[in-house]
């Protein structure tokens, strides 16, 4: 099976239409909303956010051949430095995707985890890896921000779709 470069861009503008939905929902927050333990692995609102930040960083560095050594900086967890460089990073991975084409898609691709464990997969899963992780924890995020009596935003894929004009030609 593979997935066709056409759909791994479209999913890419989905995970960037997404999380910047949650980061004006998030801004609706107060501090205290933002870092509301909730006893998950990533515990808040912000934290669960720099959670997927982090995670599209490290998987673009990897693809891009310039691996990092850290997963989340301190500054990651400060809502305002998330509003500035999330965006510009689901930019970068546009601009990545872009440049892909269906064969490009199937290669492999050779990276390490963060404990040096070597892995070797076709890219078409690592984007759809990046997308379901981020889909999985901005869904824990909404679920936090209605817990807290907040209507959160819809994320929903199904919405994004129809947000989008209808290209009968495909």
């Amino acid at each position: 099976m593979s997935v066709s470069a056409e759909a791994l861009r479209l999913h890419i503008d989905y995970t960037a239409w997404a999380s910047a939905r949650l980061l004006d929902a998030a801004a609706d927050l107060t501090a205290e909303e933002l870092t509301r333990d909730f006893q998950t692995a990533d515990k808040s609102v912000l934290d669960t956010m720099a959670h997927v930040f982090a995670a599209d960083r490290i998987w673009l560095s990897r693809l891009q051949g310039a691996p990092r050594a850290t997963f989340i900086d301190p500054q990651d967890r400060q809502l305002s430095a998330l509003q500035q460089e999330w965006p510009a990073l689901l930019d970068r991975w546009k601009e990545y995707v872009a440049g892909i084409d269906d064969e490009q898609a199937r290669m492999q691709i050779s990276y390490n985890d963060l404990k040096g464990n070597p892995h070797y997969q076709p890219l078409w899963q690592i984007l759809l890896h990046v997308v379901n992780h981020g889909t999985h924890h901005r869904g824990q995020a909404a679920g936090f921000i209605r817990a807290m009596g907040h209507k959160p935003p819809v994320l929903d894929l199904i919405a994004f779709y129809r947000s989008r004009p209808i290209d009968n030609s495909r």
